[in-house]
């Protein structure tokens, strides 16, 4: 079956997304009517639909969403039809040309909802998930290279440093060794052959009392199949570039990878002196960027807890531009 063939089986219907944090991302943006507004993680459109019918057409609002995943692209430009917006496929890195072709110069607010979305995650062909035997993917474009081609032909130092570095992993070296030797016998090609092999690298108290012994490994080799933090650190800048004075910019990670990385770039936007620390005295001049709307970031509140699960880890930032 070809990539054309794939996507039209696919049924928008079927991608569940319960937008997390909705009401406090709604007045972290502080929409108006007239605004232009950029969602760079359209997903199953739960936040562009929420944005877009708050906008007014007629004086000239209207939201630019976007996502690298054919099924999201095709969910969200159903799910948002009659409305003031438009969808792009392609990845939020390279917001800057996606609004240029949408004849975009600035925008008055842009939302990123980070990490794997729910549909992801529940359709098991994809391969993201530990708990279901599917092929080894994890692709969100559904373009590129695997987590199957990684596990299979990178060293066992190089896969160590991802499980490491993306997952945090403490066991990284001995996870990467029972991969290594595991693939010199026959292909690691399923997700239950790797977290089966992940387990077995970890000892044996450790894995009866971690639930997910996989969690880790599997985010690392997410984050870097996809190039996940690249493309945030990117995406971060050419969306800031493009609001306008007084434009919002909001948030929301599931990893502690993530939320450092956003936490620093808007703590520099928002600093004023950006001399080195050891300098007694001010000689740069320099003026802030942007203020921080949220000191520390917003979390899901009781309600929202007990009805969505996704929602524990999220972690919501807000900024403004000056």
């Amino acid at each position: 079956m070809n990539d054309e063939q794939t996507q039209q089986a696919f049924d928008p219907a079927s991608f569940e997304h319960v937008p997390v944090l909705l009401e406090e991302c709604l007045e972290g943006l502080n929409i108006r009517p007239g605004g232009i507004y950029l969602d760079g993680t359209a997903g199953g459109a739960g936040h562009s639909r929420a944005i877009a019918s708050r906008l007014d057409a007629a004086a000239g609002g209207r939201l630019i969403a976007l996502d690298q995943d054919p099924d999201a692209v095709q969910t969200a430009r159903q799910r948002l039809a009659g409305l003031p917006a438009v969808v792009v496929q392609t990845n939020f890195r390279y917001a800057a040309d996606a609004l240029a072709s949408a004849g975009a110069e600035a925008i008055d607010g842009a939302l990123l909802d980070l990490g794997v979305s729910s549909h992801q995650l529940d359709d098991a062909e994809r391969g993201f998930s530990y708990r279901a035997d599917a092929p080894l993917d994890m692709r969100m474009s559904q373009e590129g290279t695997t987590a199957a081609d990684l596990v299979n032909t990178l060293s066992r130092e190089e896969l160590a440093r991802i499980l490491r570095d993306y997952g945090e992993e403490p066991y990284a070296w001995q996870i990467a060794g029972k991969i290594v030797e595991a693939r010199e016998e026959a292909p690691i090609q399923t997700t239950l052959q790797l977290a089966g092999l992940v387990a077995s690298a970890m000892p044996p108290a450790v894995r009866r009392k971690d639930k997910n012994p996989a969690r880790r490994s599997f985010q690392a080799l997410r984050i870097a199949v996809n190039h996940e933090l690249d493309a945030l650190d990117e995406g971060l800048d050419a969306i800031f570039s493009a609001l306008r004075p007084g434009g919002r910019f909001c948030v929301i990670t599931f990893h502690s990878l993530e939320d450092r990385l956003v936490k620093n770039k808007f703590r520099r936007w928002a600093t004023a002196c950006t001399c080195p620390p050891e300098f007694p005295v001010c000689v740069c001049g320099g003026k802030a960027k942007a203020k921080l709307i949220t000191r520390k970031p917003i979390e899901a509140k009781p309600g929202e807890l007990a009805d969505n699960r996704r929602s524990r880890s999220a972690r919501l930032r807000v900024l403004e531009k000056l």
